[in-house]
C-alpha cells in the first residue's frame, strides 16, 4: 500500500478496513435523514469483489437486503490493465468517449472482448449468489457500492444495468473517488453519495490501512448473510454457501 496519505493529510483518511468504510458510508445516509425511505423499498448491490464487504457493512447498518451487480471492465486491444469501458453480467456495454482513439474501427475486437467479458460476468454472477436468484429491482431504491471509484466506468455501466432492470431510483455510493469521476457520474446517477475525493488519486487501496485481496467465497459468504434485511432472517430453504464454484480469474481491479 501506497503511504501518500500521510503527506496529503486528508481529513477522515485512510479508513482502517473496508468494514469500517462502509460503516462510515451509512452514517452519512443517516445524517441525510435517508433511513427510513431506504427502508421502505431500497436494496444494497456491491460491485465485486471489494466493493461487497463494503456493501454489506452499508446494509446491515441501514436494514436493507443486500445483493450483487458484476459489473467488468473492458481493456484496450495489447493493454488489458487500460479500461476503455465496461461491461454487466445482464450485457450493458459502455465504451468511454475516447476509446475509439485507441480501438479505431475494430469492431471484431470490441465485440469479441465485449462478448467474452460479459460471459465471465454472467459466471461470477451465477457463482457468487450459489444459485439464488437475484433481488428484483423493479421500482425500488438502488443504492450501488464499491470500495473505490478510480475511472467510473464499472460504476458507470453498474447504473445502466440497475436502470434496465427497472430500478426508480439509482444511488452511487463510495467511501472515496476521484473527483473527475465522481462529477461524471453525477450526470447519469439520481444521487451520488462519495465521502471523500482526495487529489491526486492514484489508487483505491492507498486510502486504506488493510487493502486485503477479496476472495469470491467471502462474497458469497456475505452475500448469502445478506441477502434479507436482518430482522427477516436468513433465505429460507437456504443452505451456507459452497465453495465448490468459483471464477478464479484475477484480483482487485483498478475501476
Amino acid at each position: 500500500m501506497t503511504m501518500g496519505w500521510f503527506t496529503r493529510r486528508v481529513p477522515g483518511l485512510p479508513y482502517a478496513d473496508r468494514e469500517e468504510a462502509g460503516r462510515r458510508l451509512a452514517e452519512r445516509f443517516i445524517a441525510l435523514g435517508q433511513r427510513e425511505a431506504l427502508q421502505a423499498r431500497g436494496v444494497v448491490l456491491g460491485i465485486p469483489r471489494g466493493g461487497v464487504p463494503v456493501a454489506a457493512a452499508v446494509a446491515r447498518a441501514l436494514g436493507l437486503a443486500l445483493d450483487v451487480l458484476v459489473a467488468h471492465k473492458l481493456g484496450a486491444p495489447g493493454q488489458p490493465e487500460l479500461a476503455i469501458g465496461a461491461v454487466a453480467a445482464d450485457g450493458t456495454v459502455l465504451l468511454e468517449p475516447w476509446a475509439r482513439e485507441l480501438v479505431g474501427d475494430d469492431e471484431v475486437y470490441l465485440r469479441r472482448a465485449a462478448d467474452e467479458e460479459i460471459a465471465r460476468a454472467r459466471r461470477r454472477e451465477r457463482a457468487l449468489r450459489r444459485g439464488r436468484p437475484p433481488v428484483d429491482l423493479r421500482g425500488r431504491t438502488v443504492i450501488l457500492v464499491d470500495d473505490g471509484i478510480a475511472t467510473g466506468a464499472t460504476m458507470h455501466v453498474a447504473v445502466l444495468a440497475a436502470r434496465a432492470a427497472g430500478a426508480a431510483k439509482v444511488i452511487v455510493a463510495s467511501p472515496v473517488g476521484a473527483a473527475e469521476s465522481v462529477a461524471r457520474l453525477r450526470s447519469v446517477a439520481d444521487d451520488v453519495v462519495v465521502l471523500a475525493t482526495p487529489e491526486p488519486f492514484f489508487a483505491v487501496g492507498e486510502f486504506y490501512v488493510r487493502f486485503d485481496q477479496v476472495d469470491d467465497d467471502e462474497v458469497a459468504a456475505l452475500l448469502f448473510a445478506g441477502a434479507r434485511p436482518p430482522e427477516q432472517g436468513p433465505p429460507s430453504g437456504q443452505g451456507q454457501p459452497r465453495g465448490d464454484e468459483r471464477d478464479r480469474t484475477g484480483g482487485e481491479e483498478r475501476r
